[in-house]
């Protein structure tokens, strides 16, 4: 944005500097002159008979003091502008000098170096408490931007393998003009039934990190047990129990983006349990100032450093790859990104019989008021 040059602060801080010193410079000379002088005679004043060495000589009167007096306050006043506006120019500098250093930093970040931090020693002041705001910032934007790269590489190597698996099988298609199209017909639509899959959560994920969605009431139990209860035949068919228990958790935010959330965490406990006699807790609970989801499930047992990266995007168990249903990768991604747009947390932790559990914490709905 354009804007007319002006002064700079350093300026604006001498001269109000050297201004304060000149007016209470002339403001001392006033006093003087008010409260001292006007004690002085602006005549001369003889008394009659008076002839003792006492009161012999010349006493001056108002008017020579004030030819005397005016020219020296003059002089202190010009002083005074001198100095103010020297010292004020090296005092506003040394005070300034970390506004300096915050605004190269601000530059450089703005060239693309997110890495730069200002770190400004000294005791903690005003300059010093904006110095650490902005390398917290720097910081938390260069993580940001970091995983933005990184999720756009992952999204590029998702998105080209069924793109790259599309092509070879038109290709051998076309080359093999005796072969079948049936087989050929259904292996194309499950790689672009995976595309399509991808693109879709790739755009809800998008959504919900811009949280652009209506915020309305919303009962958590109510949507577990709907997800429940839409998973419950694909649970069934791998050999998965379901129990859903808890109490009403009313909560503020996106019903459909909530029953997505509840979806992908009932699902991922599905997949990922094991192969007969597999169980799935889900349960929810209500506390003063939030409601609780806990997703918990039978299976393997798991790493506290795997269970770490699971909710990051593109993070798969290793046997995730090789079965059916194995989704795209986004899953608990999703559900980190749908929870903390709805200014709540997710935490994973191993179970020790083997397994995950899921706990999704979100601010509780404000009670209804009757009108």
């Amino acid at each position: 944005m354009d804007r007319a040059p002006g002064l700079s602060v350093r300026l604006k801080l001498t001269i109000s500097y050297a201004g304060f010193l000149m007016l209470a410079g002339a403001l001392l000379l006033a006093a003087v002159w008010v409260f001292l002088l006007r004690y002085v005679p602006d005549r001369a004043l003889i008394v009659p008979g008076s002839t003792g060495t006492a009161f012999q000589g010349v006493f001056p009167v108002r008017s020579n003091l004030l030819h005397v007096f005016a020219p020296r306050a003059a002089a202190v006043l010009a002083f005074l502008l001198v100095f103010g506006l020297v010292g004020g120019w090296l005092l506003a500098g040394r005070m300034l000098a970390p506004l300096t250093r915050i605004t190269d930093a601000t530059r450089t970040a703005a060239a693309g170096s997110l890495a730069h931090r200002i770190r400004l020693p000294g005791r903690r002041d005003e300059f010093r408490e904006l110095a650490d705001a902005f390398d917290s910032m720097l910081a938390r934007l260069e993580a940001h931007v970091a995983e933005q790269q990184r999720f756009a590489a992952n999204a590029s190597h998702e998105l080209r393998t069924p793109l790259a698996i599309t092509q070879t099988l038109l290709d051998v298609a076309r080359n093999d003009q005796n072969r079948g199209n049936d087989e050929l017909v259904d292996r194309l639509h499950a790689v672009n039934t995976r595309a399509i899959d991808l693109t879709e959560a790739l755009l809800l994920l998008s959504r919900a990190d811009q949280r652009s969605f209506v915020r309305e009431h919303a009962d958590l139990s109510l949507i577990a047990e709907e997800a429940s209860e839409t998973l419950l035949p694909f649970a069934e068919k791998r050999g998965v129990t379901i129990e859903t228990s808890g109490d009403a958790t009313p909560t503020i935010g996106s019903p459909v983006l909530l029953l997505q959330m509840t979806t992908n965490l009932v699902h991922n406990a599905i997949v990922h349990n094991l192969r007969e006699q597999g169980a799935v807790w889900v349960t929810t609970s209500a506390h003063p100032n939030s409601v609780v989801l806990t997703v918990e499930n039978t299976g393997g047992k798991l790493t506290p450093q795997l269970v770490s990266t699971l909710a990051e995007p593109f993070q798969r168990r290793t046997e995730r790859i090789r079965t059916d249903h194995a989704g795209v990768g986004l899953g608990l991604a999703i559900v980190k990104s749908i929870t903390q747009a709805h200014d709540g947390t997710v935490t994973l932790t191993p179970r020790a019989a083997g397994g995950l559990c899921v706990t999704v914490q979100l601010p509780a709905a404000p009670p209804h008021t009757d009108r």
